[in-house]
């Protein structure tokens, strides 16, 4: 038996290595090259170049109209604006009419005047819509442009106030009259406070130099 096992062995063995059962070896087909793209002339074409983003500006925002419709900020590229927090029932109320003779004799050299009715200090502004403009126009003479009333302050305060709370941290809305001056390129130019005099030397060289520098 031991005999017949070799012999079995050894024939099993020599057909498994046999060259007739071998598998042969297919060649694997060559993969395609990867080409860089070339223009007409064969050069090769340069890798587009990332073109940064565009920083956001006063211009990317709006307010709504009293009545209805939009003031967007970018109709007034190239313009110096003042936005002002108001409030007809506030003691500060009276520089309406100052914000009224500023208006008068800035707004033909280019000056853009925008009134942001807010309820946010004190609970001063009772009115809504174009109530609040027709009191203001009644009562101070006002014939500037009035938005819808908004929030200034906090976590949903109006997407310009927070815009502008990030760019001038030190400078955001503390009482009603807070003045932002927007430069003719949309980049805020910084905050005024409630106490700065509408027709005072702060913002009267602040507006100039914004006027100017077109």
């Amino acid at each position: 038996m031991g005999l017949v096992r070799r012999e079995f062995v050894g024939l099993f063995g020599g057909v498994v290595a046999s060259p007739a059962f071998v598998k042969p070896v297919l060649a694997q087909p060559a993969l395609p090259q990867a080409t860089m793209p070339t223009t007409a002339d064969g050069a090769p074409v340069p890798a587009a170049t990332p073109v940064p983003a565009r920083p956001v500006t006063a211009h990317d925002f709006g307010f709504d109209r009293p009545g209805g419709g939009r003031s967007e900020l970018s109709a007034y590229a190239g313009r110096p604006i003042l936005i002002v927090n108001t409030a007809t029932n506030c003691g500060f109320a009276g520089q309406l009419a100052m914000l009224e003779l500023l208006w008068q004799r800035y707004s033909r050299r280019g000056l853009m005047l925008l009134a942001t009715p807010s309820n946010d200090f004190g609970g001063q502004e009772p009115l809504e819509g174009q109530a609040i403009a027709d009191s203001a126009r009644a009562a101070y003479g006002a014939t500037y442009a009035f938005t819808e009333k908004v929030r200034v302050r906090g976590p949903n305060a109006h997407p310009f106030y927070r815009w502008a709370a990030m760019r001038k941290p030190g400078e955001t809305p503390s009482w009603n009259f807070h003045k932002y001056l927007v430069g003719r390129d949309g980049d805020l130019v910084g905050g005024f406070p409630t106490s700065a005099d509408p027709i005072g030397p702060q913002l009267i060289q602040a507006i100039g130099k914004e006027l100017q520098s077109g």
